[in-house]
């Protein structure tokens, strides 16, 4: 299965960890749960932040 990034529709997406996705196009990380999307920007320090969900991702 290939997955595609919710943000740009890429298939430049690799797996970060069992169930985290990184997209190598719009720098974000995804992951799904439950039926929905959440997404994360990476900060400088690595860590992760919750991004707004945005109406036309749904």
């Amino acid at each position: 299965m290939i997955i595609k990034c919710p943000v740009c529709r890429s298939s430049q997406v690799g797996r970060v960890g069992s169930d985290q996705f990184y997209c190598w196009n719009c720098f974000v990380e995804f992951n799904f749960n439950k039926g929905r999307v959440n997404l994360y920007e990476v900060a400088e320090d690595g860590s992760l932040m919750a991004m707004e969900r945005s109406p036309e991702l749904i």
